[in-house]
């Protein structure tokens, strides 16, 4: 069962349209006992890292979603945002984030970037793995992923880069550490790649 954390933030009925397309079961998580029977978690998010943080605090799920995932090691995938809080801090606000995985999110350089428009970085993209994983089993890496953000994480463990990109400057993209998945890119918005994606996170 996958727990689709719902605490205001990102596109929770396209990863549920997904999941039901597939048959993989899943479950809204918007209170603490959603949390029962769940073993994979997805952690969306759109916006800013503050909010973002403001609204997880807000939410009664981050403590007992960390239970769950630093204490009982059971998987997560935070998409966008939802990646970038997993980090310690962003250049786009001065709330602390979850410290899952050591890092900081960065902001684009404008000047770095030739194509226009430059900031955000905003539609499909190829990615670079770095090393083999299951999770990105019979993707298209030509086709690649779909983007939409301004900032991004900077880990300071190379070895938790799983998959970079290239806009303006090489950068992370995909990030793997223990348990803990995390993508920049927007697999609910990239078609088959995307679904195969989730697919695979299920089958984890």
């Amino acid at each position: 069962m996958i727990g689709i954390i719902n605490y205001g933030l990102g596109n929770i009925s396209a990863f549920a349209n997904i999941f039901k397309r597939s048959n993989i079961p899943h479950r809204v998580v918007s209170e603490k006992a959603h949390f029962e029977g769940v073993d994979k978690f997805i952690l969306p998010g759109v916006g800013a890292f503050d909010y973002a943080m403001k609204l997880l605090n807000e939410s009664g799920l981050r403590e007992e979603l960390e239970i769950q995932v630093l204490d009982l090691k059971k998987p997560v995938l935070g998409v966008c945002v939802g990646m970038q809080i997993m980090g310690d801090s962003s250049e786009e606000g001065t709330c602390s984030g979850l410290g899952w995985i050591p890092g900081k999110v960065r902001i684009f350089d404008p000047e770095s970037i030739q194509r226009k428009p430059k900031i955000p970085h905003m539609g499909w993209n190829q990615v670079s793995p770095k090393k083999d994983q299951a999770i990105f089993a019979g993707v298209d890496y030509e086709i690649g992923f779909y983007f939409l953000h301004s900032f991004y994480f900077e880990a300071t463990n190379a070895d938790d880069t799983l998959a970079s990109s290239v806009y303006g400057v090489e950068f992370a993209c995909a990030l793997h550490r223990k348990n803990i998945y995390a993508f920049q890119f927007h697999p609910e918005k990239s078609l088959n790649n995307g679904t195969r994606l989730l697919q695979n996170f299920a089958a984890i």
